[in-house]
């Protein structure tokens, strides 16, 4: 997914920085709007899994503290394990996202100077 999400957005990119000739800005606004919604579709459900994951960690902290059962050191360094790169990746989808949300104005912008009238800002 992080490579998809990258590779879209720097496609955009291009596109936004070097537009071929009578690009269709209507249908690359919708296209990206599509996509758009598909990574935000996957970065709330890296958010539920990254909260569940900091949760669980939390709740094997607090039970070692209160109760210090030394086999749930290995559940919570399990827990860590998976919750480092769980953070990294909702970081990306995160920041990858928000990318596209300027890409998106950008485009408005194209749709607009082109004498499209279906989006109004």
């Amino acid at each position: 997914m992080k490579n998809r999400i990258i590779t879209y957005r720097q496609r955009i990119d291009a596109l936004l920085a070097h537009p071929p000739d009578g690009t269709d800005w209507d249908a690359v606004l919708h296209e990206h709007l599509t996509q758009v919604s598909f990574f935000q579709h996957e970065r709330l459900i890296h958010l539920i899994v990254t909260v569940t994951f900091a949760l669980l960690t939390m709740m094997g902290l607090a039970v070692y503290c209160i109760a210090e059962y030394m086999p749930i050191l290995a559940m919570i360094g399990l827990f860590m394990i998976l919750l480092v790169p769980y953070i990294g990746h909702y970081y990306t989808l995160e920041n990858e996202v928000q990318k596209m949300y300027k890409q998106y104005d950008m485009m408005l912008q194209n749709v607009h100077k082109s004498g499209g009238d279906s989006h109004k800002i």
